[in-house]
């Protein structure tokens, strides 16, 4: 009786979880609908190169009081794992979330989970993955990123660079970005009262 080989495309693309944070918690909302989550006050995040669907992925695992989330970027992009490396394997239910909101988030994580000493940019990105609450409290900070990088540039008197542009970044997220839409009204608000603020102080 002869040998039967069973082929399976290794590259398909998995099912994408959400990412959802908040300062204090992180969520993942798995595919079918499952919310996975976790505190984060007290928690350690560790990354790592690994292994899935024999594709090369980064992991990250995030512990705290005991439980632990476990994330990988999309295998289906990654390249062949090579065999001459031993990478430690990802585990099957681990959530698969898109690039972008993995780099956003394992930032934010390894960075200590602090929005002080972010840019703009910075922000931009990292809103994306927020919760609508924190999303408005990153514009907050946003503008008071931006209305600083303004004076810091022009001074009472000088020509420099302008409001718009200082928060350009976070107006290109909210294009297609929804979080990033309101943290943008958020940003506008609270930058319409610190600007004439910081000039009053000045004179």
């Amino acid at each position: 009786m002869g040998l039967i080989a069973l082929y399976r495309d290794e590259t398909r693309p998995l099912p994408r979880a959400e990412v959802l944070l908040e300062p204090q918690r992180l969520s993942l909302v798995m595919p079918g609908g499952e919310v996975r989550a976790l505190e984060l006050d007290g928690s350690a995040t560790l990354t790592a190169d690994a292994a899935s669907h024999r594709r090369f992925v980064r992991m990250m695992i995030v512990e705290s009081r005991g439980e632990r989330l476990i994330a990988i970027t999309p295998p289906d992009r990654g390249t062949i794992a090579p065999r001459a490396i031993r990478l430690p394997e990802a585990p099957a239910d681990a959530a698969v979330i898109e690039n972008p909101a993995y780099d956003a988030l394992a930032d934010w994580l390894l960075g200590g989970g602090r929005l002080s000493g972010c840019s703009v940019g910075e922000l931009a990105r990292l809103v994306q993955i927020a919760s609508s609450q924190f999303a408005v409290l990153i514009g907050e900070v946003a503008a008071q990123v931006a209305v600083d990088m303004v004076w810091e540039s022009a001074g009472p008197l000088r020509g420099g660079v302008e409001l718009e542009h200082a928060l350009r970044p976070l107006h290109e997220a909210s294009k297609t970005s929804v979080r990033a839409a309101e943290a943008l009204v958020a940003a506008l608000s609270v930058a319409a009262v610190l600007r004439p603020r910081r000039y009053r102080r000045a004179g």
